[in-house]
């Protein structure tokens, strides 16, 4: 499995957060299953041009955590974990992001339904990129 991670540099949210959120994310939703290797600290942070302590801060705080475990010779690996999160854990992983759009779209004087339209566009891109 080929793994990315969209980084945001404008986003007031510390890179290394973002990293850890995503992968987080990708862990309750079961798209990253026990035993997927990530891609090395190098690799990611020459990808994004980003200092590579800012990724070893990420996957630390992830093996601490427990998500992640060290493999001799692998790497970084998603650590054995019982299966996919249920729908509740998942909709709280995203809720963050969400209370943020909201705030966003009300500064921006949007109305609901010009807010829902806009993050319905963006669901359907994301599931068309993913669609091969």
């Amino acid at each position: 499995m080929h793994m990315n991670f969209a980084i945001a540099p404008s986003d007031p949210t510390p890179i290394y957060r973002q990293i850890v959120e995503q992968v987080r994310r990708q862990i309750a939703g079961g798209q990253l299953r026990t035993g997927i290797e990530l891609p090395s600290v190098r690799a990611v942070a020459q990808l994004h041009a980003i200092n590579p302590m800012t990724v070893s801060k990420a996957y630390s705080l992830l093996e601490a955590e427990g998500l992640l475990e060290r493999r001799r010779g692998m790497g970084m690996v998603v650590a054995n974990h019982p299966g996919q999160s249920d729908t509740a854990e998942r909709q709280g992983l995203l809720r963050p992001s969400l209370q943020a759009a909201a705030q966003q779209a009300r500064q921006l004087g949007l109305t609901a339904q010009a807010a829902m339209a806009q993050f319905e566009e963006c669901l359907r891109e994301t599931h068309q990129e993913e669609t091969p």
